[in-house]
């Protein structure tokens, strides 16, 4: 293809480039010859001066006192209740009561999460006290012998608190910072814990219905839910609610005689738990056409995690038979000696 001609403007504007590139080759003061072609003038545009206005928003710098003061609510907070998402305590520091207060604002969840991060460091503020369910290790467990084993795997036994019961429960929460809260009571009331993570995948919800139709034939399936109060929140849980039926039913056809009883309920968060307990709002987003009765926002970790965790244990235990707790401890710490002793008559044998 035939190269296009340069323009007059641009002709000008490489003589000039290449008269320049010649002058700096030959350095100052040296002869560049008289035979040199003298480029063209060529205009060029004044640089635009910019003006930059001050800033509208003023930062105001905590002093040393305010900052101590913030660092003792805290130690005080996690004190009275441990473990808590740096979330839950970013919420508890927004109350205009405190004496230090911090702005509800991503701003102000920053500054929190850096006092945090500053007391761990210090010593001052135990790590296990904040829960971060979000970022965690995958291991290979190895061990020694099969004594090694037994003795290491020990604690993980369990009595199974629901025997005695026709019910099975899980706990469903809309995020891994709310799991890293109500984790261990689960735990100890032996129930299952699904984070969904906002609207759940559907491979989540087909698997939680696999778990259990492969372990019960018939089972009055309970699940508690947690999550925000939002235009999205109070939509996500009846989204899960109907993957799970729609698996449910698909068993169902697959396996007639097979009778499950799916009860869903939402314990947290409600329009009525932000009056009860005050709870901090933001206003909803007005681009966010979805669930127009949904005036005000509340995330679920703005709930005092002690009290959260008191809601869901309080749901739970009352589907137990009374003492099951304790018996199932007891059992436990039978069972566990019995593992002890094997674990010493493999190691006997080996040696």
């Amino acid at each position: 293809m035939a190269r296009r001609p340069a323009t007059f403007r641009q002709a000008d504007l490489l003589r000039a480039l290449k008269a320049a590139l010649q002058a700096g080759a030959a350095g100052p003061g040296q002869d560049r010859g008289s035979n040199t072609e003298e480029a063209p003038a060529v205009s060029v545009a004044a640089p635009v001066s910019v003006v930059y206005g001050a800033r509208t928003i003023k930062r105001v710098r905590r002093t040393k006192a305010a900052i101590s003061t913030l660092d003792q609510q805290i130690l005080d907070v996690l004190e009275e209740d441990h473990p808590q998402s740096v979330r839950h305590v970013f919420y508890r520091m927004t109350n205009p009561r405190l004496d230090e207060p911090v702005e509800k604002s991503d701003r102000g969840y920053r500054h929190v999460q850096y006092r945090v991060l500053e007391l761990r460091r210090s010593g001052r503020l135990p790590y296990g006290w904040i829960s971060d369910a979000t970022r965690r290790g995958y291991h290979t467990h190895v061990y020694a012998s099969g004594a090694d084993f037994l003795r290491r795997v020990n604690g993980l036994y369990r009595a199974d608190l629901w025997t005695n019961t026709a019910y099975h429960v899980e706990v469903w929460v809309e995020s891994r910072s709310i799991a890293g809260v109500v984790e261990d009571d689960c735990e100890e009331l032996a129930v299952s814990l699904y984070p969904a993570g906002g609207f759940s995948s559907a491979t989540l919800t087909y698997e939680a219905v696999e778990e259990v139709t492969r372990r019960y034939s018939n089972a009055e399936w309970m699940i508690f839910y947690i999550g925000d109060y939002d235009p999205a929140g109070v939509l996500i849980d009846k989204a899960i609610e109907r993957e799970l039926r729609k698996h449910l039913d698909a068993h169902h056809k697959e396996c007639p005689n097979d009778n499950f009883n799916l009860t869903f309920k939402r314990i947290g968060i409600s329009e009525d738990q932000i009056q009860l307990y005050d709870l901090p709002t933001k206003p909803r987003k007005e681009t966010d056409r979805r669930s127009r009765h949904v005036t005000a926002t509340v995330e679920a970790e703005a709930m005092p995690a002690r009290v959260l965790r008191q809601i869901l244990r309080e749901e739970i235990e009352a589907l137990l038979p009374d003492g099951a707790l304790a018996a199932a401890k007891v059992a436990e710490h039978e069972e566990r000696k019995a593992i002890n002793l094997a674990a010493l008559a493999m190691e006997e044998r080996a040696a």
